[in-house]
């Protein structure tokens, strides 16, 4: 219900709409209008009540809340349930929670503040209260657990390509799961899997995204590795409107992706990757690899080549300019 009172709002945003009007559309009472109306007020809704007038959409937060998320998307399945949290340790653990109680594909789990947060390797990600983007989405592809980490690849292309779509700034995409503006890091990608003998029957798709938070709000050991949105715009993104769109880009590569292969993902990943063509050093659990990167296989595995002309297949490694 309160998606589509929200969405009657917006869609008389300026004017006033009265509460039988409000109650006849949506199909409830007056008083479950109002009550969530103050609902509404509550959670930064700025809303104008006038007796016999009616109410007044006057403004809205730049919420992540499943009506916030629902103003714009449009896709055909994905994000079309939403689980939303104030503060949550992890949106990766409560996302295979929800897996296990048998959510279907799509459903997201995102979170204004994550407290304990983890990327690659165990790595921490903290994300500020009211700022930051923490998602988690369920997927059920049929793939080998071997083919889940290209996900994280087809991932990459459609947060860029959202990025650049909501606010015209050019990202680049780190290999495996990184993706920087001007060499710091703006997007971790962590891809998780739920499996059995040669299936996946589930993957965890965790994007975390630096959206509002100002140069003082990065931490000071972060703050000549990481970057934000604002900081790198100067404005205020839409966070609700930049987690529509990076479903809506992920949806139709993750469509191609399982009916043509990565093949088809690879060509758009190599042109925004700032991994090719530069001498890199991979640290991997079996040693240090250090050579020039010649493009990605089409599992999405990086290849380097070393001075012996030697070409090393790394699936997984700590990448660094050499």
């Amino acid at each position: 219900m309160r998606n589509k009172l929200v969405q009657k709002l917006v869609e008389h945003q300026g004017t006033f709409i009265s509460g039988e009007s409000l109650s006849q559309s949506l199909g409830v009472s007056r008083t479950a209008v109002w009550k969530q109306m103050d609902a509404l007020k509550k959670s930064g809704y700025q809303i104008d009540s006038v007796p016999k007038k009616g109410y007044q959409l006057i403004a809205r937060p730049n919420g992540i809340q499943e009506h916030d998320i629902h103003l714009y998307v449009q896709t055909k399945r994905l994000g079309h349930t939403v689980t939303y949290y104030d503060s949550v340790p992890t949106t990766q653990t409560l996302a295979h929670e929800w897996a296990e109680g048998g959510a279907k594909e799509g459903h997201l789990i995102v979170a204004d503040e994550q407290t304990g947060g983890r990327g690659r390797l165990g790595r921490n990600w903290h994300s500020t209260f009211g700022t930051s983007i923490s998602m988690s989405l369920i997927l059920r592809p049929k793939l080998s657990p071997q083919q889940t980490p290209q996900l994280t690849l087809v991932a990459a292309v459609a947060v860029t390509r959202a990025i650049e779509k909501v606010t015209q700034l050019k990202a680049d995409i780190k290999w495996p799961n990184d993706i920087l503006i001007k060499g710091k890091k703006l997007v971790g990608i962590l891809t998780e899997m739920q499996s059995e003998p040669g299936l996946a029957k589930v993957v965890i798709l965790g994007i975390g995204i630096n959206a509002n938070q100002s140069e003082d709000e990065l931490s000071h050991d972060e703050r000549n590795q990481a970057t934000s949105l604002k900081v790198e715009s100067g404005l205020e993104t839409n966070r609700a409107q930049l987690i529509a769109t990076v479903l809506e880009e992920f949806e139709w590569l993750y469509d191609t992706y399982l009916e043509k292969g990565f093949s088809e993902i690879k060509l758009l990943w190599e042109a925004r990757s700032i991994s090719i063509g530069k001498k890199l050093k991979a640290q991997t659990i079996n040693g240090t690899v250090t050579g020039m990167s010649t493009g990605i296989t089409a599992e999405g595995a990086l290849l380097l080549e070393d001075d012996e002309g030697i070409v090393h297949t790394i699936y997984s490694a700590d990448i660094d300019q050499a």
